[in-house]
């Protein structure tokens, strides 16, 4: 069983913040929109789904999700947020060095989004040089060889048959099909956008894909894949040297 350093005093993180410890950093949106079937909270309820399925089955120190991160693609709908890509190092990095001065050297970002990975790989970098491994999810190539198995898109990657059966499994609650539609257009350089013909990816509707294909069976196998991606990840960082 993991522990979450939330719910510590700090007595006890000193405890559990030894060298060979491997802390888990969740990155979850909290406003980041998902269409007009799934809630903007959506990465936050998945990385938090994720976060408890990884602290019940590793030995790992959970610290704090965070909200906030570099999703450039969406601020052309209304709530989405998103850092500069140097904020979002800046804040991985100085998270990563406060716990490493009690001990761990070893982080794990418990990855939902996509854009992330061009703040996370640089943070990386960074903290390599002070001998600090930050390793994160890549959740494309993790759930590839799922998604190529059990749905039938053309394509997508956002709000779309994957993600949307995926939330139908953690958040059923959360999710409205009757409002899911397919929006599936070239993808473009730069952000999403309402306008069509405008720079960026046509989606009038903020999804990218098709998710009136979603099942709550298709989530299932796509949620338990990327469970079993992710843990193999921590174990991996776990027996490196660095």
């Amino acid at each position: 069983m993991g522990a979450f350093l939330e719910d510590l005093g700090w007595q006890e993180a000193e405890a559990l913040l030894r060298p060979e410890t491997v802390v888990v950093i969740p990155i979850g949106a909290a406003a980041k929109e998902h269409g007009p079937h799934l809630k903007l909270s959506n990465d936050k309820l998945l990385a938090e789904h994720l976060t408890r399925e990884v602290a019940r089955k590793a030995q790992v120190v959970v610290a704090p999700l965070v909200p906030y991160h570099f999703y450039p693609a969406f601020v052309n709908y209304p709530g989405s947020t998103t850092l500069r890509v140097e904020t979002a190092r800046d804040t991985m990095v100085d998270i990563c060095r406060s716990l490493a001065k009690f001990g761990p050297r070893r982080f794990y970002a418990l990855n939902t989004g996509v854009s992330t990975v061009r703040a996370l790989r640089p943070a990386a970098a960074e903290l390599a040089l002070e001998g600090i491994v930050l390793r994160f999810t890549d959740i494309l190539s993790i759930m590839k060889p799922v998604e190529e198995r059990v749905c039938r898109q053309e394509g997508g990657t956002h709000a779309d048959e994957a993600e949307t059966s995926m939330m139908l499994v953690i958040a059923p609650e959360t999710v409205d099909m009757s409002r899911a539609v397919k929006d599936y257009h070239a993808k473009g350089e730069g952000p999403f956008t309402r306008i069509a013909g405008a720079p960026g990816t046509y989606s009038p509707t903020g999804s990218w894909g098709d998710p009136t294909l979603a099942t709550r069976e298709k989530g299932e196998a796509l949620v338990g894949a990327l469970v079993e991606g992710i843990l193999k990840e921590i174990e991996e960082l776990r027996a490196s040297h660095g």
